[in-house]
């Protein structure tokens, strides 16, 4: 339609099926604006579709990240078949935010005199040598506005595994949990699953409540400290024969003994504040 054209409609208006002619309601590129908006839509239906697909898949929160390290250390013979606990390695992990990594003298505490001349450990003799640090690749990587503090929660009974998996059968170590804001929300909401006792106290509390066995039937059970020693954080395997009823049993029962939870099971303003903004971003 030429402009000529489209002005004389415009100023004709359309007939009617009575043969009247009426005016425009509206101008007649609109008839594109329609098919733009169509075309819009259609095109947010798959974005919306693409973004559920791969925004939330596990690949975007890094599950199954397992880099390269420079060094092939195995923590299923080290942790696992050695049975070297955690905390000889990562020693800050009490005490402070970090999971420290160990510097190369931890390493070459056993390995100057074990493995001497393996070519797997080259990077680590040079590193010894010449006092440069081994370019680990660090593997579970918060962004920098979640503050996440591992004293605050090993300490309080709270185990690798829930976190890292089960470290000690990993030849090479790589993420197992998403790590997200809403995977900590859940935790930070309802952490009875996660808990373990800290203290001889809860151990006895727990066995004197029928929910944690001291070995026997009768008297002269297991030593309460040797209990808390097996059910200490850093071993990764405790616990693995409870069910989860058990499990949230027990922790239940602590969250009871630390005042998370008053007695009838109702949280507290303590329990309320792990889910606090402040708490994770400071």
């Amino acid at each position: 339609m030429s402009d000529t054209d489209q002005t004389d409609v415009e100023q004709s208006g359309v007939e009617g099926g009575d043969g009247r002619k009426r005016d425009l309601i509206f101008p007649p590129w609109t008839d594109h604006l329609v098919k733009l908006l169509g075309m819009g839509a259609a095109f947010s239906g798959v974005y919306v579709v693409f973004l559920a697909t791969f925004g939330l898949s596990p690949n975007m929160y890094a599950v199954g990240y397992m880099p390269e390290q420079p060094i092939p250390y195995s923590h299923a013979l080290h942790a696992g078949e050695l049975g070297m606990d955690c905390r000889y390695c990562h020693n800050s992990v009490e005490h402070t935010g970090y999971a420290a990594v160990p510097p190369t003298q931890t390493c070459m505490g056993c390995h100057n005199q074990l493995h001497t001349d393996s070519p797997k450990l080259a990077p680590l003799r040079e590193s010894f040598s010449t006092g440069e640090p081994i370019p680990w690749v660090k593997i579970h990587d918060l962004p920098g506005y979640a503050y996440f503090n591992h004293s605050a929660h090993v300490t309080r009974g709270v185990s690798c595994v829930s976190c890292h998996g089960r470290v000690d059968r990993m030849e090479e170590v790589y993420q197992v949990e998403m790590l997200s804001m809403g995977w900590c929300l859940e935790c930070h909401r309802a952490p009875a699953e996660n808990l373990r006792p800290v203290s001889v106290e809860e151990v006895e509390s727990l066995i004197a409540a029928g929910l944690l066995s001291d070995g026997t039937e009768g008297e002269g059970g297991l030593d309460p400290r040797a209990i808390l020693d097996d059910a200490r954080v850093t071993n990764l395997g405790w616990g693995s024969e409870f069910t989860r009823d058990d499990r949230k049993a027990m922790g239940t029962h602590l969250m009871k003994e630390r005042g998370l939870l008053d007695a009838e099971g109702i949280p507290t303003v303590r329990l309320e504040l792990l889910t606090s903004c402040s708490t994770c971003h400071r």
